[in-house]
């Protein structure tokens, strides 16, 4: 069966291929490059395949209004203007050249999400590999079709988004020029209950869409995360940060260097596990088969002797016949002497043939 697939950096990313796990930095730097470094270090170290960033300014994606429509009511950040959160929260552009560098000095891919056209162009000079939507901006399909024209992969986050917006993103992207496209089912709260995923989505959006399809998750453990890598999912997305308690815009709902690990082994075994369809003895079985039951003689018996239902009993260990031959074996004769506690052959008894069973 042949998966869609998309490579981010050489690496294929697909259903067959274990998933592909983004730690997402986001505003997890506080305002410190050296966080953000650390940050870089603690994902390779935890084993993630890439760090994302995001990048825009917050002239680039919202206005300096302390109006109604700017301020944000309810949720984590509740009573601030748009421009004072994306103020605080942005990566300076000046810091991405360093952060690229530092990211491909570790081996560990990195790539952003633009909200914009120059922040597209600002990532283009530093040749990245691969570009990720953000839910919010998944509606957005003249800065999609701009990331398209780049003809490098892109991931976009279907947060809020209902099938028919998804279904626009995804023609706005391949009309455009895109190649390799991939999508995430998201819930865009922060934090988000595990109940509002519906991960039974994954499946139909596979089915739906037919290009590759992961999962942005927001919630505050792996479980949702590891969940739908057995439902087909092909990336992870997860906040990242040092420390939950930083004090940052995104630090209350981020994995913690300890869960990053986990999640990055977790979700492997769950893959590995997947396996295919198959009712074989394992591997790890053989060595247990002699603990099955099989057919036992409980008493002497001389040769030409019938047996009786109390000549025989299904006990461990699995040397003797499968017990489903009991029934067969009463009333037949024994060929040869035989001793009790002795495993139930089809050589000693008369007449009796297991093979085709």
């Amino acid at each position: 069966m042949t998966h869609p697939e998309i490579l981010i950096d050489g690496r294929r990313i697909a259903r067959d291929e274990p998933p592909y796990i983004i730690a997402e930095l986001s505003a997890n730097h506080n305002g410190r490059l050296e966080t953000a470094i650390k940050i870089i270090d603690e994902a390779k170290k935890a084993g993630a395949d890439a760090v994302k960033l995001q990048t825009y300014r917050p002239d680039t994606i919202t206005l300096d209004s302390d109006g109604e429509d700017f301020r944000i009511k309810g949720g984590l950040w509740d009573g601030r203007s748009l421009y004072e959160l994306y103020q605080e929260a942005h990566m300076p552009w000046e810091w991405h050249k360093p952060l690229f560098d530092h990211a491909r000095k570790l081996g560990i891919t990195i790539f952003s999400s633009p909200f914009d056209t120059t922040a597209v162009d600002l990532l283009e000079d530093l040749n990245a590999p691969a570009y990720k939507i953000a839910s919010f901006e998944a509606v957005d399909l003249p800065l999609i079709e701009y990331v398209a024209s780049t003809g490098k992969p892109m991931i976009i986050s279907t947060g809020m988004a209902d099938a028919e917006e998804i279904q626009e993103a995804i023609d706005a992207a391949r009309s455009a020029g895109c190649k390799q496209l991939a999508i995430l089912h998201c819930v865009s709260g922060y934090p988000a209950p595990a109940e509002d995923y519906n991960l039974r989505t994954v499946p139909d959006m596979m089915e739906r869409f037919g290009v590759v399809t992961g999962l942005s998750d927001h919630t505050l453990d792996n479980t949702t995360a590891i969940a739908s890598v057995v439902l087909g999912a092909s990336l992870i997305e997860k906040h990242f940060t040092l420390d939950r308690k930083g004090g940052g815009p995104d630090d209350s709902f981020s994995l913690e260097p300890a869960d990053l690990t986990a999640l990055c082994r977790d979700s492997k075994t769950a893959w590995r596990a997947l396996g295919n369809v198959d009712y074989g003895r394992k591997s790890s079985e053989q060595g247990n088969a002699q603990f099955r039951r099989s057919l036992y003689f409980v008493e002497n018996l001389n040769k030409g002797d019938i047996i009786r239902p109390e000549s025989i009993r299904s006990v461990r260990p699995g040397f003797g016949l499968a017990p489903k031959y009991y029934h067969r074996l009463i009333g037949k004769r024994v060929k040869a002497d035989v001793a009790r506690l002795t495993a139930v052959t089809e050589d000693v008894v008369d007449g009796f043939r297991s093979s085709g069973d």
